[in-house]
């Protein structure tokens, strides 16, 4: 029973759980915002949006490029650049669903309900995760192997853990 309790309290393991069970507010999800700042003028601020930025909101990712001198703007959702146009209209010369995130997010949602069925009736906790998506993984190795054999010229690549 003691070497069951111990194996239980080894990590959360939340980011592998396929039975994905809210158990209340997430602690560190609570981040103090900017210092409000009062504008010069008021027309120079942004016209509301429905789920646009406060201006009191954190940016970390924006923060840091722009401390070690990157460009900003590039982090910007639909932002483009100019060396990625050709491949970005090639990818897209279907149509792209406005809810593609939605829709991947449902869509994995009820492939982890299907493969979770009876998952928790166990007495001792596994990790269904590799199992779960096995079917969707890719392996490098065997990429890598092909695209040489096709003559394709590849990066070096670690060899392979035996």
């Amino acid at each position: 029973m003691a070497l069951l309790g111990l194996a239980a309290c080894g990590g959360d393991g939340r980011l592998r759980d396929l039975s994905n069970t809210p158990g209340g507010p997430e602690e560190f999800g609570i981040v103090p915002n900017k210092p409000l700042e009062t504008p010069p003028s008021v027309s120079e601020l942004p016209p509301p949006v429905p789920e646009g930025r406060n201006r009191a909101d954190l940016t970390p990712r924006v923060d840091a490029v722009a401390a070690l001198g990157g460009d900003p703007a590039r982090l910007e959702p639909g932002a483009v650049p100019a060396r990625d146009r050709t491949l970005v209209a090639a990818v897209s010369r279907f149509g792209v669903p406005e809810d593609i995130r939605a829709q991947l997010a449902a869509e994995d949602a009820a492939f982890r309900r299907g493969k979770a069925r009876f998952a928790n009736i166990r007495l001792v906790p596994v990790d269904r995760y590799n199992q779960a998506y096995a079917g969707q993984a890719l392996d490098a190795f065997a990429a890598h192997r092909r695209y040489r054999a096709e003559g394709l010229r590849t990066p070096s690549a670690p060899p392979e853990a035996r």
